[in-house]
C-alpha cells in the first residue's frame, strides 16, 4: 500500500468519523453543554472537506490549511477552558480565574506569533508557517499542562472517566500529545520521515474521534462515591474571592 493510498484512506475515514461525530453532537444537543467543543468538531470536519476540494491547487491549499489550522489551535485551547468552566459552573471565582488564564494565554500566544512573523526576513515565505508552528507548539504544551492539572485533581473536581467531559479531555489529550511531537519533529526530519509523522498524526486524530463518539453516545453515570469534594472546591473558591477582593 502506497503512502498516497494510506493518506486518502485515513482522510476519508476521518471525514466519515467527523460526520458521524457531528451528527451525534447535534442529536445529543451537545452545543448547549459544550458549544466550543461542538464548534471545534464542526470546524475540523469543514477543514477536511474544504482541503479535499482544493487539494489540486497547491497555493490555495497551503493558505486554506494554515487558516483552518490557526482557527483549530484557538478552538482547541478553548475546549480546555470550556471543561474548566463546566466543572467550575457553581464556583464563580474559580470560573473567573479559568477565564482570565485562558484570555491571558491567548493574548500571549498572539503576541508570540506576531513577534515570530516580524523577526522573519521578508524574503522567507515560511514566516507565517513558522509562527503558526511555534504558537501551535506553545498551545499544545499549555493544553497538556492544563489537562494534566485536571486529571491530577480529578477527584477534587468531580471529573470521572464515565463523564463526557473526561472523554473530551482524553481524546484531545491524545491528539495534542501526538501533535506536539509531530510539530516539534517536523523541522528536524527529512520528507520521508515527515510523511510518517503525518500518518501518525492523522491516525491519532481518528482515534480521538472514536473516543469522542463513544463517550458522547455512552450514558453518563456518576455514583455517590464519585461526587466532587465540594468542601475543598468551596475553600479554593473562597480563597480566590478574598484574593480578588484585596
Amino acid at each position: 500500500m502506497t503512502y498516497r493510498s494510506l493518506i486518502y484512506g485515513l482522510w476519508f475515514g476521518g471525514m466519515a468519523l467527523q460526520a458521524l461525530l457531528g451528527g451525534v453532537l447535534l442529536a445529543k444537543r451537545m452545543w448547549e453543554k459544550f458549544p466550543i467543543f461542538t464548534a471545534y468538531s464542526l470546524v475540523n470536519f469543514l477543514q477536511a472537506v474544504v482541503l479535499y476540494a482544493v487539494r489540486l491547487k497547491p497555493h490555495l491549499y497551503v493558505w486554506t490549511y494554515w487558516a483552518f489550522e490557526s482557527l483549530g489551535v484557538v478552538l482547541g485551547l478553548g475546549v480546555v477552558y470550556e471543561i474548566f468552566a463546566h466543572l467550575f459552573s457553581s464556583h464563580p471565582a474559580l470560573r473567573t480565574l479559568a477565564t482570565r488564564i485562558f484570555w491571558g494565554a491567548l493574548v500571549a500566544l498572539v503576541l508570540l506569533g506576531s513577534l515570530v512573523v516580524y523577526l522573519e526576513t521578508p524574503a522567507r515565505q515560511s514566516g507565517l508557517a513558522n509562527a503558526i508552528f511555534i504558537v501551535e507548539e506553545a498551545v499544545r504544551i499549555l493544553e497538556l499542562g492544563l489537562m494534566m492539572f485536571l486529571f491530577f485533581f480529578s477527584s477534587v473536581f468531580g471529573l470521572h472517566w464515565r463523564q463526557s467531559a473526561f472523554g473530551i479531555l482524553l481524546g484531545l489529550g491524545i491528539f495534542a500529545t501526538v501533535e506536539l511531537i509531530t510539530v516539534t519533529m517536523l523541522s528536524h526530519v527529512d520528507k520521508s520521515a515527515g510523511q510518517i509523522f503525518s500518518l501518525i498524526r492523522m491516525s491519532a486524530f481518528n482515534l480521538s474521534l472514536l473516543i469522542w463518539i463513544g463517550y458522547i453516545l455512552a450514558p453518563e453515570r456518576v455514583t455517590a462515591g464519585e461526587l466532587p469534594k465540594r468542601e475543598q472546591l468551596e475553600q479554593w473558591n473562597q480563597a480566590i474571592l478574598e484574593l480578588i477582593g484585596q
